[in-house]
Formats: structure tokens, C-alpha cells, sequence
């Protein structure tokens, strides 16, 4: 049995930045409704799951998956300098194009902003 589904999708929305009521918004659900499906008061369907895995850009079973300890647990501290080690980290490729995609539009978005500003 998978364990907490409205919680792991709760923490890759945080993860792609998306608000609540931009997901319920794509949904065609009002925020409260969608709040209820992340804080466990309405029941996740297999279809909304994978309505919700569509806007998050992400295979339903890969978010069913998820393990946030993978992301935020495996960074150790190594040597004089205190940095951070990187070698333990098995992103899936499909969430590190999204990082990518959305540096890029935030990237494009201050370009913008700055030429607006001058």
C-alpha cells in the first residue's frame, strides 16, 4: 500500500512551485476543493491522480514514488570546507528537464523585467 499519496503530491507542487489554486485552477476545482485532496479529507481517484501527475509533468507512478529523503536527506558534509557532497542524488531525468524548463522561464522573465525597468 503507498503511503500518504496526498502528501507526496503535496511536496512535488512545493517542489515545481505551483500554488494551490494554480493546480485546482487546471483542475476546474476551487482551492478549497483541491486542499481537501492534499490534506487527505477528500479521497485521491485514480483519475485525479493522474489529472494532477499531468500538471505536476510527472508520471503517475513516479509520484506515487516519491521520497522527499531522497531530495533533502542525502547531502552529507565531507571534509575541511564543510561542502556539501552530491554523489548520492538519483533525480529522475524528467524532473531535472523541469528544473531546467523552469530556470530557463525565470531567467526570461528577468530579462524582461530588467528591460521594463530601464
Amino acid at each position: 500500500m503507498i503511503q500518504q499519496p496526498e502528501v507526496k503530491l503535496k511536496q512535488l507542487r512545493e517542489l515545481k512551485n505551483f500554488t494551490q489554486e494554480y493546480v485546482a485552477t487546471q483542475l476546474g476545482l476551487t482551492t478549497r476543493a483541491y486542499s481537501k485532496i492534499e490534506s487527505g479529507e477528500t479521497q485521491l481517484t485514480i483519475n485525479r491522480l493522474n489529472e494532477i501527475s499531468a500538471i505536476l509533468g510527472i508520471d503517475p507512478m513516479e509520484a506515487l514514488g516519491f521520497d522527499h529523503q531522497n531530495i533533502f536527506n542525502n547531502c552529507t558534509q565531507e571534509g575541511d570546507n564543510n561542502t556539501i557532497g552530491t554523489s548520492n542524488y538519483n533525480f529522475p531525468e524528467k524532473l531535472i528537464e523541469q528544473y531546467e524548463k523552469r530556470i530557463h522561464q525565470l531567467e526570461s522573465e528577468v530579462l524582461f523585467l530588467r528591460a521594463l525597468v530601464k
